[in-house]
């Protein structure tokens, strides 16, 4: 393996960060910080434990998970998508490095980033609500599996896109709403059972629920068949990224 690029690759990524730091850090802590303050005062005072948790606890693996999605998939699609756009992209191919060379420093600065950003809207979600982890290495396996998944998902999306416009659709049209929907801010069994029923083919909830469980030992479903979910998400797209270097899709037109 070429490690010399694939540490510069990555170290490029990471630098794009920290010049962007207002963009990539400060301004979606901010925003999740919003919702501690907006939904623990207004449906926090209506709703005062969810299991024995305060409600502004309750929500902070949701809120957490709902950056983490948005995050990864916007970091690595935009990183995969410039060199693209610029027409770099053929340069990096036709250089020394290997397909999984590529994917490892793309996703892996990515998946970084979403980790770094993860961990800072924790140590804020501290400052409002009173925090605690049960399970902190399962806390760290499902925050890094996670990441790491949705960031090959956003790669997929950077090959996929051919405007910039639509690097934000898949985020803003069904990550978001899946993760609005699939039990942030409250257990699936405060609903109706039909929708409690419609709600388990949503992805996003097994992601949030296995997540949560290693803050609270709170969970919709098994926690097993939480981190199964995730694998198998994982596995998905690791398929989908072979195939695309395989078959060259948005890659050598």
């Amino acid at each position: 393996m070429n490690l010399h690029a694939v540490k510069a690759i990555y170290r490029f990524e990471m630098m794009r960060t920290w010049r962007t730091l207002m963009q990539s850090i400060i301004s979606p802590v901010i925003s999740t910080s919003l919702y501690f303050v907006v939904f623990g005062a207004a449906i926090g005072s209506r709703i005062p434990e969810v299991g024995g948790v305060s409600y502004g606890a309750f929500i902070v693996p949701g809120l957490v998970m709902l950056s983490l999605l948005t995050q990864s998939i916007s970091n690595a699609s935009f990183g995969i998508y410039f060199p693209k756009f610029t027409g770099t992209i053929f340069e990096l191919m036709s250089a020394p490095v290997s397909y999984l060379e590529i994917v490892l420093s793309y996703v892996g600065a990515a998946a970084t980033k979403s980790i770094i950003l993860g961990l800072i809207i924790l140590a804020t979600a501290a400052l409002f609500v009173p925090l605690r982890i049960e399970h902190p290495l399962w806390m760290l396996l499902f925050l890094v599996l996670t990441a790491v998944t949705f960031s090959l998902v956003g790669f997929i999306i950077g090959i996929w896109a051919d405007g910039f416009e639509k690097l934000q659709v898949v985020p803003l049209l069904i990550v978001t709403p899946l993760t609005f929907l699939g039990g942030s801010f409250y257990s699936i069994d405060m609903l109706p059972p039909f929708w409690q029923t419609v709600a388990l083919f949503n992805p996003v909830v097994y992601l949030v629920s296995g997540f949560r469980w290693s803050f609270y030992g709170l969970s919709d479903v098994g926690v097993g068949l939480s981190l199964l979910v995730t694998l198998a998400f994982l596995v998905m797209a690791l398929a989908l990224i072979g195939w695309i270097f395989k078959t060259g899709y948005r890659l050598k037109a």
